[in-house]
C-alpha cells in the first residue's frame, strides 16, 4: 500500500449553533459538538482508508471553552497515527462569537480512534501515514504510545 499525508485526508468543518442544539441558557449540549467533533474524524479516517470505518475509541475528550447559540463552530481533524488497521485522529474544536471582532477560541479537543473495516465487516489494513514535517512525527510519536499503552491495558 502507497503511504499517505496528514494533508490528504484533513478536514475542516463548520457548522452556526442553533437553539434546538443548546439547554435553556443558551449553552450548547456537550453531546452536539462531541458528534461533529466524530464526524470530522470518521471522515479524515474514510479519506485516508477509503473503505467503511467505525469509531473504536475516543482519548482525553477536553472541554476549555463554552459554546453558545449563535457561534460558529469549527472543527479542524487531522491524522496523528495510523497502525494496521486503525487511525488516531486530532479533532481540534474552535468556537466564534460572530457579534465580536476576537480570534477563535479552543473549545474542546480529543483523540478518536478508528477502525476500518472491510466488505467482511472485519478489520482490515489501511495505508501507512506518511511524515512531512517535525510536528506531524511528534503527533505520531505520541500517537503510537496511546496506541501501544491501549494495547497493553487491554492484555
Amino acid at each position: 500500500m502507497k503511504s499517505k499525508t496528514v494533508e490528504q485526508s484533513k478536514v475542516s468543518i463548520g457548522n452556526l449553533m442553533q437553539p434546538e442544539q443548546a439547554n435553556m441558557s443558551g449553552n450548547v449540549h456537550g453531546g452536539e459538538v462531541m458528534k461533529m467533533m466524530d464526524n470530522a474524524a470518521g471522515i479524515v479516517a474514510f479519506r485516508h482508508a477509503r473503505t467503511n470505518i467505525v469509531t473504536a475509541r475516543v482519548d482525553m475528550l477536553e472541554f476549555h471553552h463554552p459554546i453558545h447559540i449563535g457561534n460558529l463552530v469549527l472543527c479542524l481533524a487531522e491524522l496523528t497515527f495510523v497502525g494496521k488497521s486503525s487511525m488516531e485522529i486530532l479533532v481540534t474544536v474552535l468556537v466564534e462569537d460572530l457579534y465580536k471582532e476576537e480570534p477563535a477560541k479552543i473549545a474542546l479537543t480529543a483523540f478518536f480512534t478508528m477502525v476500518a473495516l472491510g466488505k467482511d465487516g472485519k478489520a482490515t489494513s489501511v495505508s501507512p501515514l506518511e511524515i512531512t514535517t517535525d510536528e506531524e512525527g511528534r503527533l505520531f510519536e505520541e500517537g503510537k504510545q496511546r496506541y501501544l499503552a491501549y494495547k497493553q491495558k487491554r492484555k
